[in-house]
């Protein structure tokens, strides 16, 4: 029997977050979360999708000849295949994984370039951070911080020392809440203390804002 993985869509955009925001990715969306962020914007995958055959999906992601592909979900970790998947896809192009930071990111594979989720209070699910994922960050990983506001802000910045993110990742990204905190906000708190972290905007959806799923 093939390996599968329950999906919930294939899509071909830009890149919106993260060092590698502007390049054109395959996104390969899993379903299924173990968390209800209050800021969430992939409700959809909360469930639903279907079974799909990770070789077929490998295959799409060639055809699309896209140079990027990122499985995100949901939360794909949750899912046994995942971690096959990953080797597949890897072989070839960059590879990104997003997390949402609850599951244990040390068997995904060592070339698999992970986007580790830390939930902040504001998200209300900070007590579900799994932070042995800390000592298994590499020097090519990313973290992501979505801030709601002051509160989360200050908290992110003692995780970050705590766990000397700065030192230990490509790079520490702070999202600003959609609808909750304003951009200009979080740009003003993060240059008034000179903090090494990178503003992440959501491109895409500043290119397509009105578009709900599929970019």
């Amino acid at each position: 029997m093939k390996m599968t993985v329950r999906v919930r869509e294939t899509f071909v955009s830009i890149q919106g977050e993260t060092t590698w925001t502007g390049w054109p990715c395959f996104f390969i969306r899993l379903s299924g979360c173990n968390l209800r962020c209050r800021y969430c914007d992939t409700k959809y995958a909360y469930r639903g999708g279907r079974p799909y055959p990770i070789d077929k999906l490998a295959a799409d992601f060639h055809a699309s000849k896209m140079p990027l592909v990122e499985v995100t979900g949901g939360e794909p970790l949750l899912q046994p295949g995942v971690y096959d998947l990953l080797k597949l896809l890897v072989k070839h192009k960059s590879t990104l994984l997003e997390t949402n930071g609850t599951c244990d990111i040390s068997r995904v594979p060592k070339d698999v370039i992970t986007i580790l989720d830390i939930k902040c209070p504001g998200s209300g699910f900070a007590d579900k951070n799994y932070w042995q994922n800390m000592r298994h960050l590499r020097s090519r990983d990313e973290a992501k911080f979505v801030i709601c506001g002051r509160k989360d802000y200050e908290w992110a910045r003692k995780i970050i020392e705590k766990y000397d993110l700065i030192k230990h990742c490509r790079a520490v990204n702070f999202s600003p809440a959609s609808g909750l905190l304003k951009p200009q906000i979080l740009a003003s708190w993060i240059m008034r203390d000179c903090l090494p972290v990178r503003l992440n905007l959501q491109l895409h959806k500043q290119i397509w804002p009105k578009a709900g799923r599929g970019k």
